[in-house]
């Protein structure tokens, strides 16, 4: 092939891209213009004004995230169909884009007509003579790459249509990666497709070996629904769940390069609203927790008194002398918690305190004041409204698990649940007084049991001038409690951050599937009862010990929903040579793996370097040799216990200080990496949904020791490099 061939097929599609783009800042254009054409609506004196000014400030603002999150590889593929089928090149992008005259000038890639692009191949071309892939970078298109997929069509067709390229996809995988995984729309692969393409009900399961494009197909599936049935899936939400807030934002480009921006990406620590937590537990800690059976111990908790709540009351009252003695409390509160969950029977709190104390009433010279009077008497009783606050108080899920740091609290609901053993590991992991990413099913799973504080209307308060509501007082009485003495531990009370309702859906989409432990599928389950799922995942990468409890816990969180599977056999990621090493691994050591087949070989084997006296310089070494030879990023891999210590070695190395900026911040090991620095200090588990151009590994035998699940931890390791990987110690 000349070079100046790919220069003139190159400068071809430019010329056509130049016009697209006109186009699209047309669009942009037009898109501001209603913006402030609805800025000037909202000018009007009347409600319609500002009713129009919102709806079309709204629908722009969309349409220019849209178009904005389009430019970069806006144009990428063009079809050359069989001339009996269309004479005419089709184009496509990003986003769909048309001209003044509303002819097409790109399909996007999601529309039926685009299917074509991914599903032609040699065996079944599909009417496609040739598929073509551009590079460009910002606007300039820098490179084509074409694959000739019918050659009896072009010499039927007697047309002029070069072949260019060694392929779009062999393109693609030879190329460095960044920290930021990139939309590889242009080359997704047939068997890929269909799942991307798959029903829009039910759930639709990908499984796969290491470096197959699950994640990348998952992500595409996403943006596929949203454009399919944008109203269903933009209305109720798409939640996009991943293991790491380093994953995540690995991930955080792709979707809004293919035009959607209408996407919640949530990591494990993340799901619940208002909670954020980045820290792991240590992995026997994190077993207990991630059990099925801290649900019990939740529910446990969520129906104890608030420590430090009243235990009786007595009232002098018209000749009487009321009282509501333990015994009779413990009644009251069994009956309200029969009725369903605890911050729901606030409105009920103080008629069933009434009632009872109304029974207790026998003289006449009370019974002649009548219910009314009585009712009326207690109610602007300061002492009664203080005892009913804080016997019942509006309760919060942080507040509630703070009670657990108590260990005698955690010893008492934790009785036939948890071994004294647990209960310790348990008590030591809340010391610190932050939460792990274990604890936030654990605080969703409080949350739902205790529930939301009703809210009141402004005509409930209108209507209920005597402050009973359902017989309740009203609520504006009942949260006016002390936060300190609820709140053992020093965890302040807070409102709860949004209401359980709005938890719910269109669509689930879980990666690293096969890490959740029991508790995250039950959290994330709750998020997902009326949505549609993928799920993406390979069991022999799972970092949770029992997979039969997972996999029940799954069940249950999917429960009636129709599956769809597909499986993908392709290793797109890894060099024959590499993946060849964690395949033999993983035999090795007797992982049920799912072996897929590596396309691509680099004659780069995996370099072992075996006992060392010095780690440092072994470590630096092979850093700086690996660095040296690739131009994307350089993971070095380490186990839990040696992160700080290799994260201090990395930012003292002067010759890659500059591809490790970031290091000295990170020399704590609660620190993650930015995600900026080409050079990264990551434990086994920071790896899951990763890839690095090169990867070193320090003490692998050490992160195969630190857990239960180590040698899956390792197997993941060994596949995360695409060009060069190395082993130390």
């Amino acid at each position: 092939m000349s070079e100046e061939l790919e220069a003139r097929e190159i400068a071809a599609e430019q010329q056509y891209v130049d016009e697209v783009y006109v186009q699209l800042d047309a669009s942009t254009q037009n898109a501001k213009a209603l913006a402030a054409e609805g800025h000037r609506r909202g000018k009007l004196e009347h409600e319609g004004g500002l009713v129009e000014r919102d709806a079309m400030v709204f629908q722009a603002a969309k349409r220019i995230a849209q178009l904005d999150a389009a430019h970069e590889g806006l144009v990428f593929g063009r079809l050359d169909l069989d001339p009996s089928i269309d004479q005419q090149p089709r184009y496509i992008g990003r986003i769909g884009v048309r001209n003044a005259e509303r002819d097409v000038l790109l399909i996007d890639w999601r529309a039926p007509a685009a299917s074509v692009f991914y599903q032609a191949t040699a065996a079944t071309p599909q009417g496609v003579v040739r598929r073509r892939v551009l590079r460009s970078l910002h606007r300039t298109v820098i490179g084509v790459e074409d694959e000739l997929l019918d050659a009896d069509a072009l010499e039927r067709a007697e047309t002029d249509l070069p072949i260019v390229g060694e392929g779009a996809l062999m393109a693609q995988l030879s190329r460095a990666r960044d920290r930021s995984m990139h939309s590889i729309v242009a080359t997704i692969q047939a068997e890929q497709d269909q799942a991307i393409r798959a029903p829009g009900k039910g759930v639709v399961s990908i499984s796969g070996g290491p470096g197959t494009g699950k994640t990348v197909v998952a992500l595409h599936r996403a943006a596929f629904l949203l454009y399919s049935d944008r109203r269903r899936y933009e209305g109720g939400g798409v939640l996009v769940v991943g293991p790491s807030g380093v994953f995540m934002r690995y991930i955080e480009r792709v979707l809004p390069s293919l035009g959607e921006t209408a996407v919640a990406l949530r990591s494990l620590g993340e799901v619940v609203g208002g909670v954020r937590a980045t820290r792991h537990d240590e992995p026997a800690v994190a077993d207990i927790k991630g059990a099925t059976k801290m649900a019990e111990l939740m529910r446990r908790t969520a129906r104890q008194h608030a420590p430090g709540a009243p235990t009786s009351f007595r009232i002098y009252w018209r000749d009487e002398t009321i009282v509501l003695d333990p015994g009779l409390l413990g009644r009251l509160r069994r009956q309200l918690m029969s009725q369903g969950r605890r911050n729901r029977q606030l409105p009920r709190v103080a008629r069933t305190l009434l009632d009872a104390m109304w029974r207790q009433v026998q003289g006449e010279r009370g019974r002649e004041r009548g219910r009314e009077a009585f009712d009326d008497d207690m109610l602007s009783h300061d002492g009664f409204v203080e005892f009913a606050s804080h016997w019942w108080p509006p309760l919060d899920a942080a507040t509630v698990f703070g009670w657990l740091r108590d260990p005698e609290f955690l010893a008492r609901v934790g009785e036939g649940v948890v071994t004294r053993e647990e209960q310790l590991l348990m008590a030591k992991s809340w010391s610190t007084g932050d939460l792990s990413i274990e604890d936030v099913p654990l605080l969703d799973e409080l949350r739902y049991a205790i529930g939301d504080v009703p809210q009141r209307t402004d005509d409930e308060r209108d209507l209920d001038e005597t402050g009973l509501l359902e017989g309740g007082v009203d609520l504006q009485e009942l949260t006016t409690i002390s936060e300190r003495e609820y709140a053992p531990g020093g965890l302040a009370w807070s409102a709860p951050t949004h209401r359980i309702d709005d938890d719910g859906y269109a669509h689930v989409l879980i990666d690293e599937a096969q890490d959740l432990t029991p508790m995250q599928w039950r959290m994330v389950g709750r998020r997902g009862r009326a949505a549609s799922w993928t799920i993406v995942g390979d069991p022999a990468q799972s970092s949770w010990p029992d997979a039969p409890e997972a996999a029940r816990a799954r069940a249950e969180a999917l429960e009636g929903k129709e599956l769809h599977e597909f499986h993908l056999s392709t290793n797109y990621r890894n060099s024959a040579e590499i993946y060849s090493f964690a395949a033999d691994y993983a035999r090795r050591v007797g992982l049920d793996a799912d072996l897929p087949d590596a396309v691509r070989r680099t004659g780069e084997e995996p370099r072992v370097v075996g006992r060392v006296d010095d780690l440092e310089a072994a470590v630096r070494e092979a850093v700086t040799s690996t660095a040296g030879r690739v131009e994307g990023t350089v993971g070095i891999v380490v186990p839990v216990a040696r992160r700080s210590e290799v994260n201090a070695w990395l930012a003292s190395w002067p010759e890659l200080a500059e591809d490790a900026a970031g290091a000295r911040a990170a020399v704590d090991s609660s620190v993650t990496p930015s995600g900026e620095d080409r050079v990264v200090v990551l434990t086994g588990l920071d790896t899951k949904g990763l890839e690095f151009d090169g990867i070193v590994v320090v003490k692998p035998q050490e992160i195969e020791d630190e857990s239960a699940t180590g040698r899956s931890t390792l197997y993941v390791v060994l596949t995360r490099a695409t060009q060069l990987l190395t082993t130390v110690g």
